[in-house]
């Protein structure tokens, strides 16, 4: 009996060993959106910014030197309470498409803000990963979107 618990306790010493780290592979997808169509709706009171008011948008999406279009955007964020919207939306590019949502900093010198990507279509289906959203410019006329897929 002692030499079976002997041989059962070597067998299960593995089984706590802490598993090696495996490489993943990340594709980087880096996009400039031109805000062109955001249009907000007033539904939280008469004011500018209200709780509740939604933003949708159809943008325009160039490669990282802002000169060549590439794809669109199109979704629609919610304002919430304080200098923050949240926000869902789907990136098209010629492979497919990639979803992404998260609250996103509002306002002027609203800081940069990481959302989650939570899907996608054809090259890029069952997306995983997370987009850096930048503004390029006070005014918020364009944003640098960095997707980093998993």
């Amino acid at each position: 009996m002692r030499n079976l618990l002997i041989v059962l306790g070597a067998l299960a010493v593995p089984a706590y060993a802490a598993p090696a780290p495996m490489a993943k592979h990340v594709t980087k997808i880096d996009v400039v959106e031109r805000a062109e169509t955001d249009v907000a709706s007033v539904k939280g009171g008469s004011g500018a910014e209200n709780v509740g008011d939604i933003l949708t948008f159809t943008n325009p999406i160039y490669d990282a030197t802002n000169t060549k279009k590439v794809g669109m955007d199109q979704g629609y964020c919610v304002r919430l309470i304080g200098k923050s919207i949240e926000c869902h939306w789907t990136l098209t590019l010629a492979k497919g498409q990639i979803m992404v949502e998260g609250p996103v900093g509002d306002g002027d010198n609203a800081p940069d803000t990481t959302l989650a990507v939570t899907g996608g279509t054809g090259a890029y289906k069952g997306a995983r990963g997370e987009m850096l959203i930048h503004a390029r410019d006070p005014k918020a006329t364009a944003y640098d979107f960095h997707y980093r897929l998993m």
